[in-house]
């Protein structure tokens, strides 16, 4: 699961990639590596009950409870598309949002996140297993009508990949944390150069989460055959 926040002067736009067969559950708050999911803390979760503007807006109600669905909802789905099994979710609020939401402010610094990734997209209690904790660092804003175009800070290759894959720009890289489609860490590598063995993974998508040496964090999507 991946998770990208852009905000602008009035809105904050959400990005979520992840299996397109799981709930995919965001929530605001926690250390960054512990805590969430309090009762009362706010979130967002795509689900089996989910249009493109209701049923995303909930509110926690505590380790092992299923989370409620907010009486007003704030967050309007504008894309969501699914190709190779992953599912990409872009949707929008008000930088304010509601009642109970996290007041977002259009700024650098960073967001505390908890996340979860489910068996399927029933909703459920807090899928234990697959639930993490990040910080979102922001290092840019951007202004209402600027376009956000860069190029990427990232390429591996080749992708699919069935026994390696090798980074371009390594000098860049200070760690890489691979995820399968699930939300679990299956491996973390400290790249020095040489290939990165993946010949032990079964096939499918997996995630990778780069830390850089500038401390910037991006994400890519790796295809393992």
């Amino acid at each position: 699961m991946t998770v990208k926040m852009v905000t602008s002067s009035t809105n904050v736009t959400l990005t979520l990639t992840g299996p397109d067969t799981a709930y995919l559950g965001l929530g605001f708050g926690g250390t960054g590596s512990s805590g969430g999911m309090g009762s009362g803390v706010d979130g967002f979760i795509y689900n089996s009950n989910s249009t493109n503007t209701t049923n995303l807006d909930y509110t926690f109600a505590g380790i092992g409870v299923t989370p409620n669905a907010d009486p007003a909802q704030d967050w309007t789905i504008s894309s969501n598309t699914t190709a190779g099994g992953t599912r990409t979710l872009v949707a929008t609020r008000s930088l304010a949002g509601g009642t109970g939401d996290t007041a977002f402010t259009n700024s650098t610094g960073s967001i505390n996140i908890f996340y979860a990734v489910g068996p399927s997209l029933t909703l459920a209690n807090n899928h234990h297993s697959t639930r993490g904790y990040s910080v979102l660092t922001r290092s840019s804003v951007l202004a209402t009508g600027e376009v956000a175009a860069e190029p990427k800070k990232v390429v591996l290759y080749p992708n699919p990949a069935k026994e390696t894959f090798t980074f371009k720009s390594v000098d860049k890289i200070r760690t890489v944390d691979i995820y399968e489609a699930t939300g679990r860490k299956v491996k973390s590598v400290k790249v020095d150069g040489k290939e990165v063995n993946i010949s032990e993974f079964k096939s499918g998508n997996y995630y990778l989460e780069i830390t850089l040496k500038d401390g910037s964090t991006v994400f890519e999507q790796l295809i393992k055959q």
